[in-house]
């Protein structure tokens, strides 16, 4: 008997099959965005230092990553050990216990991380996400054309000053538009954008009893400018773009500014991928009547739901992918200007990095700046820059979107828009038990 067993035992190892049932699998629920792919690209590098570890990869959409890893964690699924959620999801789950606290060493150095997104990820001074990239949002705009409009963008400009830049930049037959901005529909698409713009003309989702607040000045201010500068300079069809879409005809030499994710600057700023790449200049976001929430705030992140049976595995692998090793991992393999961005001080240190990213000084500081417990001129009762960090949020988001949307295209008047807005907002707030 024990000569069969050890026979047995012999052929398992010579098989392999031993290693892998002691082997632990991770599933991963990961967005389909470059950083994240770069990241499972470099997986032999993960299991070659931790034999122990497997990883599988399930990388999705946008949207349907928030659906999926929503319901999941919710229902206590367990189809995920490590999750990529954002900076909306992480105090709502702490919060409600959904998440396990990230284990941190002094390796990992915490301190290391950027106050605002640090901040931002926390709750009651425990870490409960760990940040893989993060952004903040500024005005990127091409120099040449400010110059021979005779025109200077300063660090942080106006509306004003933006409008009227754009009025001079528009040479539709040159194929150059004087703005792009978000059209898409969506609390992360068009509404991340005017949220920002919104606040900035001293506005707010909800004031302090948690009332709506969509159908007044501020808002109608933003979203009539907003309206005006896409109708007027901006590319036909912009009620239906998004990020990918202005980054595309950025890249092309197609918009003389675009306010959008600080993440952007690694890409238009990349000869390999844009044509104007050597023309681009940064400034802070625009503002308005004042400089709250001019910019918003955002990281995708790596936590562990609180059902997961396989932590200390799922702890190793989000300590490896934030980390500072993995940054330089990432720059030896592609280069500094291929890391991501936006949570780490020691990255905005590098003299590497700063040698390759001009955008750096300016995207740091839209970060630094940005403040989600302070976001709007008006009080509010709510932390978030770009959105409100509730549950409702999302179908409020999504459907003022929609209203925002269609005002943009012609459909409807931005008054319609607003009244709309107001009255799907109130019944949402109602449903959630907000007010009365």
């Amino acid at each position: 008997m024990q000569r069969f067993t050890r026979t047995v035992l012999a052929l398992a190892i010579a098989t392999g099959s031993l290693a892998a049932q002691a082997a632990t699998e991770l599933v991963i629920a990961t967005v389909n965005n470059g950083h994240m792919i770069e990241m499972q690209k470099l997986t032999p590098q993960f299991e070659k230092a931790n034999p122990d570890i497997k990883l599988k990869w399930v990388t999705l959409e946008e949207g349907t990553l928030r659906q999926r890893v929503t319901t999941d964690i919710a229902t206590k699924g367990g189809q995920f050990d490590v999750m990529t959620i954002g900076l909306y999801e992480a105090p709502i789950w702490s919060k409600k216990g959904w998440l396990k606290p990230i284990a941190t060493d002094a390796a990992y150095d915490v301190d290391d991380l950027l106050p605002a997104i640090r901040s931002g990820l926390s709750h009651e001074g425990k870490l409960y996400a760990a940040p893989f990239y993060g952004e903040s949002s500024m005005l990127m705009y091409r120099k040449d054309l400010a110059d021979k409009a005779g025109v200077t963008i300063p660090e942080q400009p106006t509306w004003a000053q933006v409008k009227d830049f754009a009025a001079k930049a528009h040479d539709p037959k040159g194929g150059v538009y004087g703005m792009c901005l978000r059209g898409k529909p969506g609390w992360g698409d068009n509404m991340a954008f005017l949220s920002t713009m919104v606040n900035t003309h001293g506005g707010q989702w909800f004031d302090m009893a948690w009332k709506p607040q969509i159908d007044t000045k501020p808002w109608k201010d933003a979203i009539t400018l907003y309206v005006d500068l896409l109708k007027n300079y901006g590319p036909p069809g912009a009620s239906a773009n998004s990020f990918n879409e202005n980054l595309a005809l950025f890249n092309e030499g197609k918009c003389a500014m675009w306010v959008d994710a600080t993440i952007a600057a690694s890409f238009i700023s990349d000869p390999k991928q844009s044509k104007v790449a050597d023309k681009v200049a940064y400034a802070q976001a625009p503002v308005a009547v004042t400089p709250k929430g001019a910019n918003w705030l955002w990281s995708w992140n790596l936590a562990i739901p609180a059902s997961s049976t396989k932590d200390a595995a799922a702890q190793t692998f989000i300590r490896w992918a934030t980390s500072k090793d993995y940054v330089n991992l990432v720059a030896k393999e592609h280069g500094w200007h291929a890391v991501p961005t936006g949570t780490r001080k020691s990255t905005y240190a590098n003299a590497e990095f700063q040698k390759v990213a001009k955008f750096a000084s300016a995207e740091k500081k839209a970060i630094d700046l940005a403040n989600p417990n302070d976001s709007t001129l008006p009080k509010s009762p709510y932390v978030g820059v770009q959105y409100a960090a509730i549950p409702e949020f999302q179908a409020i988001g999504l459907g003022v979107g929609q209203q925002m949307s269609s005002a943009l295209s012609g459909r409807v008047t931005v008054d319609a828009a607003l009244k709309a807005s107001q009255t799907l907002a109130e019944r949402e707030m109602k449903k959630g038990g907000y007010y009365k």
